[in-house]
């Protein structure tokens, strides 16, 4: 099984971005854990500030993958160009959110790209990654 996790704008400050709302961990240190805790899923990790960059690590990981996790950031409420490329690809997109969108701002209560999407889980911090993985090695939990 082949699984991505596709990180957009600001995730690259895990850690020193915001701790309150989303912890002290980096990602590429949570990673590592997801490695540890998943050895026979091959993990992949790719994060951008550009929208363009998500749009195309999804065309080229979206027809091969067993799995896309994407965490959108701030374009989950903003991009239909996102929505798109996910509507357009052959594998399942979960979307992942650390913090719970709902208990934002009002603009974050919106997502654009859930509707493409297999399912949103939001708010259960980085586990949200971790739980998106376990769905997709038995999606009939």
């Amino acid at each position: 099984m082949k699984i991505i996790i596709i990180n957009g704008p600001n995730l690259n400050l895990l850690g020193k971005r915001e701790p309150d709302i989303y912890g002290h961990t980096s990602f590429e240190d949570y990673f590592g854990t997801l490695q540890n805790k998943f050895p026979e899923v091959v993990l992949e990790y790719f994060q951008s500030n550009v929208e363009g960059d998500l749009i195309n690590k999804i065309h080229e990981k979206g027809f091969e993958y067993d799995g896309i996790i994407l965490n959108a950031g701030g374009y989950t409420h903003t991009s239909v160009a996102i929505s798109d490329a996910i509507a357009g690809v052959k594998s399942p997109v979960m979307e992942v959110h650390i913090s719970n969108i709902y208990k934002r701002e009002e603009f974050r209560h919106k997502s654009i790209i859930s509707k493409a999407c297999i399912g949103m889980i939001s708010g259960l911090g980085l586990k949200g990654y971790e739980l998106a993985i376990s769905y997709f090695q038995n999606p009939q939990l």
